[in-house]
C-alpha cells in the first residue's frame, strides 16, 4: 500500500520508527516531513501536503503524527475526500470502526500519549480493517462530500 506519513516535532521520533516498521511490512511510504527535529516547526506545513496527496489519490492512506493528533486531523479533514480519525490510546476497536463505518483514509496519532508499541498496533489494526460498504455508511460519506458546503 502507498502510505503518506507526516509529523511535526512532537511526532517526529515516532514517525521515524513507524516509517521503518511500515517499510519493513512492505508498504511504500512517502515521507512528507518533518525531515529533521525542529522544535519550532508548524504541523500544517507537513500535514497539508500529506492530506493533499490522499485527496488527489497519489497515496491510498496517510498516517499523521503530532502531540495530540487533534490539530493534524483538523488540517487533514479540510481536504476533499480525506476522512481523518484521531487515536490517542484506549481500545483499538475505535480504529476499526473508523475504517468500517467511515472509510477513514487518514489516521492521526497523538505521539505524546502513545508508546511505539501502541502506535504500531493502532496502525496495524487500522491498515487491516476494511470499509464495510454498508449502504447507510456509503450514504453518510456521500452526504459529507456532496453537501459539505452546507456546513460552511
Amino acid at each position: 500500500m502507498n502510505i503518506a506519513i507526516a509529523a511535526d516535532h512532537a511526532g517526529f521520533p515516532l514517525k521515524e520508527l513507524l516509517k521503518k516498521f511500515l517499510e519493513g511490512e512492505g508498504h511504500k511510504v512517502v515521507d512528507y516531513g518533518a525531515k529533521i527535529l525542529n522544535m519550532e516547526d508548524d504541523y500544517p506545513d507537513f500535514i497539508a501536503p500529506a492530506a493533499s496527496a490522499v485527496s488527489k489519490g497519489e497515496v491510498e492512506r496517510a498516517i499523521l503524527l503530532g502531540g495530540s493528533g487533534q490539530g493534524e486531523a483538523i488540517v487533514a479533514n479540510r481536504f476533499p475526500n480525506v476522512r481523518a480519525i484521531v487515536f490517542y490510546g484506549g481500545k483499538k476497536e475505535i480504529i476499526a470502526l473508523g475504517r468500517e463505518h467511515n472509510d477513514s483514509n487518514a489516521l492521526s496519532l497523538a505521539a505524546r500519549f502513545l508508546s511505539f508499541d501502541e502506535a504500531r498496533d493502532a496502525v496495524t489494526a487500522w491498515l487491516s480493517a476494511n470499509f464495510s460498504g454498508d449502504l447507510r455508511h456509503v450514504r453518510r460519506i456521500k452526504k459529507i462530500e456532496e453537501e459539505g458546503a452546507i456546513y460552511a
